[in-house]
């Protein structure tokens, strides 16, 4: 299993932490997802078929893309 945090800076309500864990944990291979309003961060522990490109996809597709 790999375990990822990611900086999302467009996460600042927890409305965008329950998105942000509700739509990520729907990919397959996906175990779990911490978002953290006060840190603009989300912590992601996945394996195959989840990737961390794939992650990063999805979070730019709803809108949280991943800081560089």
């Amino acid at each position: 299993m790999t375990t990822v945090t990611y900086t999302i800076p467009n996460i600042s309500c927890n409305h965008c932490v329950h998105t942000v864990k509700m739509e990520v944990s729907d990919l397959e291979g996906v175990k779990t997802v911490e978002a953290d309003v006060m840190a603009k961060s989300a912590t992601i522990v996945f394996e195959p078929p989840a990737t961390e490109d794939g992650i990063k996809n999805l979070l730019a597709e709803i809108d949280y893309p991943v800081a560089a």
